[in-house]
């Protein structure tokens, strides 16, 4: 019984930690801009898209491949933010949300179009070789994601409060007029601000690709359920992002352990309906 337990437990923190990457590239955005970027659903798939090409059309290493994949995405994202965004006329929040739907559809027709719909599949980072621990069954990849996951949360911590941009964001985050006042660029902090969402959005579409599959819309499952985390955790907060990813992974996992798999989809977004109703600025919201 305990064994069973923690085995859910080990799923549902491995996908907590890419629910968690999903959301956190949410927040980024809507800290900076006021807005929610739907395109942050595609960022993953893009991300498993450009893995692939690196591995078996390029015929890189994997740490390599892992590097360049989550590059390439935030220069999309930056090129997104540049030249689909920016020009629009209007400031308005909720035209760009709609605008941010309109690149997404865009974006995915743009990745079905370069690599089709047939299903693929990605190698894990190291052998997948089990790993017992207490009568649970523990893989690699699992440890990755949960390794690499803190290390991109331990850096983006780095960046928003030791280097002068990522302070230049959270003032920005904070008070936009005051932050104008006082000259900071604010193209430059919409421009990283994306930069930023799709290398997280990139990084979880690498490590999540190994343990399902790959497909031109595989994102939009995984974007969905890291806005659900989002607001469960109280949207544009990070430590509610974070908390938010894990507790919605660890839900799905023992429901779909203790009561059906059927249920594993629906979880997310009846507690995202039940955040709603009863906390509308979720865990963590201001």
């Amino acid at each position: 019984m305990f064994a069973d337990l923690l085995q859910y437990t080990f799923s549902g923190l491995t996908s907590g930690a890419i629910y968690a990457l999903i959301a956190l590239g949410f927040c980024v955005v809507n800290n900076t801009m006021k807005i929610v970027n739907f395109v942050q659903v595609d960022f993953v798939t893009l991300g498993g898209m450009l893995m692939f090409s690196c591995l078996f059309g390029a015929g890189l290493p994997m740490i390599p491949g892992i590097f360049l994949a989550v590059a390439g995405v935030a220069l999309v994202a930056m090129i997104v933010e540049r030249f689909g965004l920016r020009p629009a006329r209007s400031n308005h929040h909720l035209v760009l949300i709609f605008l941010t739907v309109g690149l997404s559809i865009i974006l995915r027709g743009i990745i079905k179009l370069i690599w089709g719909t047939n299903r693929m599949a990605l190698p894990p980072l190291t052998p997948d070789v089990p790993i017992a621990f207490m009568g649970a069954s523990l893989l690699p990849q699992a440890l990755w994601v949960m390794v690499l996951t803190i290390g991109a949360i331990s850096l983006l911590t780095w960046f928003f409060y030791r280097t002068s941009l990522g302070l230049s964001m959270r003032a920005v985050a904070s008070n936009p007029t005051a932050a104008a006042v006082v000259g900071i660029p604010a193209g430059r902090i919409r421009l990283t601000s994306y930069a930023i969402a799709g290398a997280l959005g990139g990084l979880a579409g690498v490590l999540v690709t190994p343990i399902t599959t790959l497909n031109y819309d595989v994102g939009v499952l995984l974007g969905l359920k890291g806005f659900a985390a989002a607001i469960l955790g109280g949207f544009g907060s990070f430590p509610g992002a974070i908390v938010g990813g894990l507790c919605l992974g660890l839900l799905e996992s023992l429901s779909a352990g203790y009561l059906s798999s059927a249920y594993k989809d629906v979880v997310a977004f009846v507690v995202l309906l039940l955040v709603l109703f009863v906390r509308p600025k979720g865990l963590f919201g201001e």
